[in-house]
């Protein structure tokens, strides 16, 4: 993945946002959202938002601002939203019975298709309507379902194993829940997700520490997007 060049984090965080805000103006019949708009309503500048949706190959109209319906197709189409793919967990635990559960993924071109545990009490059943295979049929039903994204929500000791098993399945993105960094092949996307860092700076927050320890404690790549004291 090497030579494949990939846009700044926080502007790639910050268009499902504009998104949403987006869709409510079509909702509301409007033809034209300025970026100015858009700002507004994130708390951000106008010169951000220009930027960023730069990135989608979308232009504006001086005095009229962008075209509401092709801004949502550029926004969709750079996230990949608009092409179906299909994806596994890798446990069926709590957490994959939340995310099973969150109807938005469907909307953004996400499909839940199946997902592996070890748990014979669980394997047979199904969680929101995904079907509960033996950890032991990854390899076969990754390629009968045409999968290429797993979503790794199993315990970490048992991460990097279930990893390597993943590659040779012929998946090519794994969205990682757990707390290893895996060790992967460079033709292989992961990303990493920690649901405890929005919980600590949260947390730290409301300990009434004093703004600039706040903002320092701030990862580089949220600081234009978080609502931390500056």
């Amino acid at each position: 993945m090497a030579n494949i060049k990939i846009p700044a984090t926080p502007s790639v965080r910050r268009l499902p946002s504009y998104l949403h805000i987006i869709r409510s103006a079509q909702k509301e019949g409007y033809e034209f959202i300025s970026g100015t708009v858009i700002a507004e309503e994130l708390n951000l500048e106008p010169i951000q938002v220009r930027k960023d949706l730069a990135i989608t190959g979308i232009v504006g109209k001086p005095k009229k601002g962008y075209p509401v319906v092709p801004l949502i197709s550029a926004i969709e189409n750079f996230l990949g939203w608009s092409t179906p793919k299909n994806a596994v967990f890798i446990g069926a635990g709590n957490l994959a019975t939340a995310l099973t559960g969150y109807g938005e993924f469907q909307f953004h071109g996400l499909n839940f298709v199946g997902a592996f545990d070890v748990d014979k009490n669980k394997i047979g059943n199904s969680i929101h309507g995904v079907p509960i295979f033996s950890m032991e049929t990854i390899k076969e039903q990754i390629k009968n379902l045409n999968v290429k994204i797993a979503i790794m929500t199993i315990p970490s000791k048992e991460s990097q194993t279930v990893a390597d098993i993943l590659v040779e399945s012929g998946i090519k993105a794994i969205w990682n829940f757990t707390n290893t960094k895996l060790k992967l092949p460079e033709d292989v996307l992961c990303q990493r997700e920690d649901l405890t860092s929005g919980y600590a700076m949260l947390s730290v927050m409301m300990q009434g520490l004093e703004p600039h320890l706040v903002k320092n404690s701030c990862k580089e790549e949220d600081k234009d997007s978080c609502n931390c004291p500056n």
